[in-house]
């Protein structure tokens, strides 16, 4: 299956005043595969939401490289940038935020339309507004309508319709279930994974929910302050997580059988996560992690390849520490 995204060491820094710089984004690689689901996870403040924002070119890199179907994002020209947003879009967080209240569900879907001159009628146009809309599980009625009128499930479906009116390949969906009800979030993710395989789409899933993105995605990357610690196939990275930190998200997760979630182990984090202005020495997880050795907190870990499409970066898979093996952590069956 062929790379349709190749992000090559991506760092991006911000200058926050004072001769002080946050690194939020901090030397990542990675590649997705067209027509799968790439999930990106890690807590709040890791930078994957920077990731996403800073591939589509709404941030300006601070080094690294973006290739998008073999063409190098970031040395595009404006008018090969006005034709690169045709081929990828994005799914944002907060749908109370991102859609413009002053405007109907009609001017919003359209938008894009116009800008890129998709349609010469407007009663093309229109029509292509309700397709949109049934596709996303609404109907034509709500064209008129305006965001304040509908729940946050169905601005988020309004959301995904405006990805999807310039029939992109490629979606970055930057958290897009976290500012939905538990009972909303399943439909929402159903409905991507609908999308995807009726149109072929390509999908970077951005989320903080192990336990959700494992239901849509076909490799995971999980990252910690700025670093990508973990990266393999999502049953891989569930059956066996190697670094500490996965496993200790992993823990987290809960289980709706109160015999099974009383006996399993729980890795507790101790500590509040470091600041990407001064990030720590070496193993940038070294102050929470349970497993932390001398060498941690001398030498950054390097990048791994452990076992086949397994990779990771952690100095208990370097040079004499031959563990190959996690604890086996009970998690909850979705």
């Amino acid at each position: 299956m062929e790379k349709i995204l190749q992000v090559n060491d991506l760092k991006k820094h911000f200058e926050i005043g004072k001769g002080r710089i946050l690194k939020a984004v901090n030397g990542v690689s990675f590649y997705v595969k067209k027509g799968e689901t790439f999930g990106l996870v890690g807590e709040s403040g890791c930078g994957k939401s920077t990731i996403g924002r800073t591939i589509l070119g709404l941030y300006e890199s601070t080094d690294g490289e973006v290739f998008f179907k073999g063409e190098d994002v970031h040395g595009l020209n404006e008018k090969e940038r006005f034709r690169f947003y045709r081929s990828m879009q994005m799914i944002f967080q907060d749908p109370y935020a991102s859609l413009n209240p002053r405007s109907t569900v009609r001017e919003i879907i359209s938008e894009p339309m116009e800008v890129h001159q998709l349609f010469q009628s407007k009663k093309e146009q229109l029509e292509r507004v309700y397709e949109l809309l049934e596709e996303v599980g609404l109907n034509r009625d709500h064209a008129n309508r305006y965001p304040h009128e509908f729940s946050g499930g169905q601005r988020q479906r309004i959301g995904i319709a405006r990805a999807l009116a310039l029939n992109p390949e490629f979606i970055i969906a930057d958290e897009p279930i976290s500012a939905l009800d538990v009972s909303v979030q399943a439909q929402v993710v159903n409905l991507l994974k609908e999308l995807q395989e009726e149109k072929g789409l390509t999908f970077l899933f951005i989320a903080h929910d192990l336990s959700m993105v494992k239901q849509i995605s076909d490799r995971i990357g999980v990252m910690y302050l700025g670093d990508m610690v973990e990266l393999t196939e999502s049953s891989k990275l569930y059956d066996n997580p190697l670094h500490p930190y996965t496993r200790a998200l992993l823990s987290a997760i809960p289980i709706p059988d109160p015999d099974v979630e009383e006996r399993r182990e729980r890795i507790i984090l101790n500590g509040e996560l470091p600041s990407p202005i001064d990030p720590p020495s070496g193993c940038v997880f070294r102050t929470r992690c349970p497993m932390a050795m001398e060498v941690c907190s001398l030498t950054k870990p390097s990048w791994k390849e452990v076992e086949q499409d397994h990779f990771v970066a952690c100095h208990l898979y370097e040079g004499n520490n031959t563990t190959k093996t996690s604890p086996k952590i009970t998690i909850a069956s979705q």
